[in-house]
């Protein structure tokens, strides 16, 4: 990964020193294309940003949709819909979402406790795959509503 950081001097100078002595420098095919899109990539910039809001709205309207409650995200590619209505722990969910669906998801205790009932998905990939994850998660959701009824 390659990124930058601002602040005050200090702090700068303080995460320098942390950073020297944890990570190895990025490719330089990494850093020549930095400074390409540093330069000359603006437009690229804005139609990517307008691409992922698409994804971002057409994703978690159809969580939310399926009955995965869900907030608009407002930072990175990630929504988190709530699962725990539907009796199962998140890491059973995403497990059984991955191998009877072929829809992979992060359960929720991947990142604390507190994740617990919740699944972390992404919408970094295009909206046809979208769509398609999406049904594949209806139907999940369909066929748990299904059991739990029996």
């Amino acid at each position: 990964r390659l990124g930058y950081a601002c602040g005050p001097a200090e702090i700068i100078d303080a995460m320098n020193r942390i950073h020297a002595y944890t990570a190895l420098c990025a490719p330089v095919g990494a850093q020549v294309g930095a400074i390409e899109a540093l330069r000359n990539g603006e437009h690229e910039m804005q139609r990517m940003i307008g691409e992922y809001d698409q994804r971002r709205r057409l994703f978690v309207k159809g969580l939310n949709d399926i009955g995965l409650p869900c907030f608009m995200p407002k930072g990175a590619f990630y929504s988190f819909p709530r699962i725990a209505h539907l009796g199962l722990p998140a890491k059973e969910f995403s497990r059984r979402l991955l191998f009877e669906k072929k829809v992979a998801a992060v359960p929720g205790t991947a990142f604390g406790a507190s994740g617990e009932g919740y699944l972390r998905c992404t919408y970094a990939t295009s909206a046809e795959h979208l769509k398609i994850a999406l049904e594949r998660m209806a139907e999940f959701v369909a066929e748990l509503k299904s059991e739990a009824q029996s």
